[in-house]
């Protein structure tokens, strides 16, 4: 148990990264656009969340009533290193007060679920000073969380975490990006609706690409922010100097370490516009004529040694009068229209062998003239 506590407490340093509220308004306001009533009348869970730090929490209570949400529960995890040290989110406290925020000196879980955002502090408008007088007031707006034998409080697999779950309608939040697999797999058998944060390498693992190639779950909208990387909050006793891109002050007068993560993406199985948007494509003779990247490339449009199908390096090279099967980059996901195209399967190049039923795993990489391309996805144009 010691040791298990002790890589607990390893992997939540490591995964220790808290999203910037101007990223989670820029993608969350897609799906609102695309269908305003989202999130109306639905319950939102935010299980990765400590309530009192969090961003998705700060920003779902604020936009509470103009969403339309029918309750909002929020869920941290015991012995997070960031607790009451970066974002707090109403600012400083006056340890005066008879009433005040709970003070969680042992860092333990708490729970947060509010039902209803009025305008407690009758000042005619509502926002996060109502959310905050409300969980001055109401007893059972807060509350801490038990726990069970199998997983330290707070951890979404923990039986309580679980059961909030299942009253959930769609689940918004950060995970612990070495716990992906699991987390998403969670969500999908207990059939949520979802939109997470998850690195682009999460495309090619067993548990997800069989659900991107079925068209179950697929990228989120915002993929061209900071050229595919997302910039986050880390806490102070983990930043190193190769790490922090920016040190900035907060509401509270403490330093807020922010750190650049390549290859960052959303996952999520609501429904947004870019996705129902063609991407547009030169027949193979003009890209030939006019791309100079596939001009640089010798290995363009070649036959693979070991797969029918032919080699696309870049995703602007696609050709669109091509019949056959193409092995395009793992980036297609990013301007995937399930209209235009078809996923066969995947060629991973780590030594696993290809996937999704169309590889007999003899060779494990795409091959052009015996020379070993990068991870490739098998598409097809689909039929008009």
């Amino acid at each position: 148990m010691a040791n298990k506590n002790l890589t607990n407490a390893k992997r939540v340093k490591n995964d220790e990264f808290y999203t910037q509220y101007s990223d989670i308004q820029t993608e969350v306001e897609k799906y609102v656009e695309y269908n305003p009533d989202v999130f109306r009348g639905k319950i939102v869970y935010c299980n990765c969340d400590d309530p009192f730090e969090s961003n998705f929490f700060k920003y779902f209570a604020n936009k509470f009533k103009r969403y339309g949400i029918k309750k909002l529960i929020t869920t941290s995890y015991a012995g997070s290193p960031i607790a009451e040290t970066q974002l707090q989110l109403f600012g400083n406290e006056d340890s005066n007060k008879k009433k005040e925020l709970p003070r969680r000196k042992n860092k333990k879980a708490y729970k947060i679920e509010i039902n209803d955002v009025s305008d407690l502090t009758k000042d005619g408008i509502t926002n996060l000073n109502d959310v905050k007088w409300l969980l001055e007031h109401d007893k059972n707006a807060s509350s801490l969380l038990h726990g069970d034998d199998n997983y330290t409080t707070g951890d979404f697999r923990s039986k309580e975490c679980v059961e909030l779950l299942k009253q959930a309608d769609i689940v918004v939040t950060n995970p612990p990006f070495s716990l992906f697999r699991e987390y998403i797999k969670q969500l999908v058998d207990y059939g949520k609706k979802f939109l997470i944060i998850g690195n682009m390498n999460a495309i090619t693992y067993k548990e997800v690409f069989p659900l991107l190639k079925e068209n179950k779950i697929w990228l989120g909208n915002n993929y061209k922010v900071n050229a595919g990387a997302m910039f986050f909050e880390i806490p102070e006793d983990i930043a190193n100097l190769k790490q922090i891109r920016k040190i900035k002050t907060n509401e509270s007068g403490k330093k807020v370490y922010i750190t650049r993560v390549q290859g960052v993406r959303w996952f999520t199985n609501l429904d947004h516009g870019r996705r129902h948007q063609p991407l547009q494509l030169m027949t193979m003779a003009d890209n030939e004529r006019f791309n100079k990247q596939i001009q640089k490339n010798d290995n363009s449009y070649k036959k693979y040694d070991n797969y029918d199908a032919i080699e696309v390096p870049y995703i602007n090279a696609i050709p669109n009068d091509y019949k056959g099967t193409m092995g395009v980059p793992v980036s297609i996901f990013d301007k995937y229209n399930p209209k235009q195209f078809k996923i066969i399967g995947m060629a991973e190049d780590n030594g696993r062998g290809f996937s999704g039923g169309i590889w007999d795993g003899k060779n494990p990489h795409c091959i052009v003239n015996g020379k070993i391309m990068f991870k490739r996805i098998f598409i097809k144009h689909k039929e008009k």
